[in-house]
């Protein structure tokens, strides 16, 4: 394909459209750099809660960590009152320097939609439409783009998709990110593209697709069959920040496809860790790598002792020794490429909500009180 246009949203411009889906426990500054170095494209920080912000909650500011290299910084936040999270969307701006805020309406957690949050919230579109606007309204005067992040709807008797949509581009949002399954689904089945495809042809708004993209073939398939005006990629990229090479190199328009042998895996592997171990201290970073390792090592023949033993990998000095041992050059195990990574699971066999949510679509009279505990795993 030929070269693709610049993702525009409101002040920003992003050159290769391409958009890190912000993962609990995984999109922390160490990781967004490493995918940085790989490609270009906008790299949102981890989910926080608005409320959390707002209050000063020092796991919540903790979270807040950018790169030295972090040109731009993008954030996501949780909320369900539009007093906090337009207070939170000012303290962003006004304290953080953060160049792009994106709201999450797409979390299928039970934790968080049993509160009324996530992808349980556009149900409400009066309350959707009051918290768009107040963030929205606080990002204008740092001219700092909004973006809002959501799933096809609750179930596939209550979707919500197209409604979210027209609330959005009606709120001066900049751009709407759709999850093609519902909330019921979580990470299970398949994305519905032609729901994408269908939001597409509702709102004059950049709509960004994101579901079942696990190479880069499948990014420029996805905008060629919805007409997306970009992308959002979030467990294809576990174990495999090189996507993001091929994505920008996709974009471009040129054939490429990386399969790093093994020792390229591992010199990637190492750079993680580092970059970790920079942001985190030694102790702390090697042991949230650990979550990563499963990931990287997917379909190589590494044996079960040294897999465990690097899943407990305590120092950069051992993890050294532990990579010396790997075969650097044993192939890129083909039978990886296009397969699902990270969860998966079942659908839900009821999405929970708080009482009465599906009793009106209006929401405006409730007074959901807003979590100030960070929100993993969302």
């Amino acid at each position: 394909m030929a070269g693709s246009a610049p993702l525009t949203l409101g002040s920003l411009t992003i050159d290769t459209p391409v958009v890190l889906a912000p993962m609990a426990g995984i999109t922390n500054a160490a990781y967004r750099r490493l995918c940085a170095e790989q490609g270009a494209g906008l790299y949102v920080c981890e989910m926080i809660t608005s409320r959390g912000l707002v209050e000063g909650d020092e796991t919540t500011r903790k979270m807040l960590v950018f790169d030295d290299l972090e040109t731009v910084r993008s954030v996501q936040l949780y909320g369900t009152d539009p007093v906090y999270v337009g207070k939170a969307v000012e303290i962003l701006c006004a304290d953080y320097g953060v160049a792009h805020v994106d709201l999450n309406f797409g979390c299928p957690v039970p934790k968080v939609t049993r509160k009324g949050g996530g992808g349980a919230l556009p149900w409400k579109r009066g309350l959707l439409a009051d918290i768009l606007a107040a963030a929205v309204g606080a990002a204008a005067a740092y001219d700092v783009p909004v973006t809002m992040k959501t799933r096809k709807g609750l179930d596939d008797d209550h979707l919500t998709y197209l409604d979210a949509g027209r609330i959005a581009q009606e709120s001066g949002a900049a751009a709407i990110a759709l999850h093609g399954r519902t909330v019921e689904q979580a990470y299970s089945g398949q994305a519905d593209w032609d729901a994408i495809a269908q939001l597409v042809q509702a709102v004059d708004i950049p709509v960004l697709g994101n579901g079942d993209i696990w190479e880069a073939s499948d990014a420029i398939r996805m905008v060629a069959e919805t007409g997306v005006d970009g992308v959002v990629v979030g467990r294809g990229c576990l174990g495999r920040p090189w996507l993001f090479r091929d994505l920008a190199a996709a974009f471009r328009g040129d054939d490429v496809a990386t399969l790093p042998d093994l020792g390229e895996v591992a010199h990637m592997m190492r750079r993680h860790a580092e970059l970790l171990c920079e942001h985190m201290g030694e102790e702390r970073g090697c042991k949230e790598f650990r979550k990563h390792v499963g990931w990287y090592l997917k379909g190589f023949r590494a044996g079960g002792d040294l897999r465990h033993s690097l899943a407990l990998v305590d120092s950069l000095a051992t993890l050294d020794t532990l990579l010396a041992d790997l075969d650097p050059d044993e192939p890129f195990p083909t039978s990886e490429l296009g397969a699902p990574r990270g969860r998966q699971g079942a659908p839900r066999k009821r999405v929970v909500l708080p009482e009465g949510w599906l009793d009106d679509t209006d929401g405006r009279d409730l007074h959901v009180r807003e979590d100030t505990t960070e929100l993993t795993g969302g």
